[in-house]
């Protein structure tokens, strides 16, 4: 009896692993950025003096570099709470398009801190991480997370940075 319930358990892994291998391509790495320019934007200043303010923004560009995004739209919707020379909570999504009808969707939350720069004065750091949450087309099924890092350009623009592993559903 203990052998047929391993056999089992054994027969029950192996079919989990290959529906598995079956459903997904293998994963590929994936390092992309884009330049993401404000195309809607509202802001809540706190009137208290510490400068704290948050943005919530709407922020458009295309992406460059390797992998399944290399070439792809993608639009950022989000919501960034940050109190200048101290720290922040920068989150939001991201929505990839590539081709007709083929969507993706990256929820993507970062720390803010910010650290003395060579003038002394304080310089913010973005760091944090993105995953693939949902997808259409040729991106229903995708998998993937990783690191992102947001750099300034100027004043408004802002380089999203997505490093990480990203597998794609195998097309019947």
């Amino acid at each position: 009896m203990t052998n047929t319930l391993r056999f089992s358990g054994l027969r029950a892994l192996i079919l989990s692993v290959a529906a598995l291998a079956a459903g997904t391509a293998a994963a590929e790495s994936l390092n992309v950025q884009a330049t993401m320019i404000p195309k809607e934007q509202i802001r809540l200043d706190f009137k208290d003096g510490s400068g704290h303010f948050v943005l919530m923004v709407r922020r458009e560009g295309q992406a460059s570099g390797t992998g399944l995004l290399d070439g792809a739209q993608i639009v950022e919707y989000g919501r960034h709470d940050i109190v200048p020379g101290v720290a922040g909570d920068p989150s939001g999504y991201l929505v990839v398009t590539k081709g007709e009808g083929n969507v993706a969707y990256l929820k993507w939350t970062v720390r803010a801190v910010f650290l003395p720069g060579k003038d002394g004065k304080p310089e913010i750091h973005d760091n944090g991480f993105w995953e693939v949450v949902s997808g259409t087309g040729n991106f229903k099924g995708l998998k993937g997370a990783g690191t992102l890092h947001i750099k300034s350009v100027n004043p408004t623009d802002r380089v999203f940075i997505l490093d990480g592993e990203i597998s794609a559903a195998r097309q019947p």
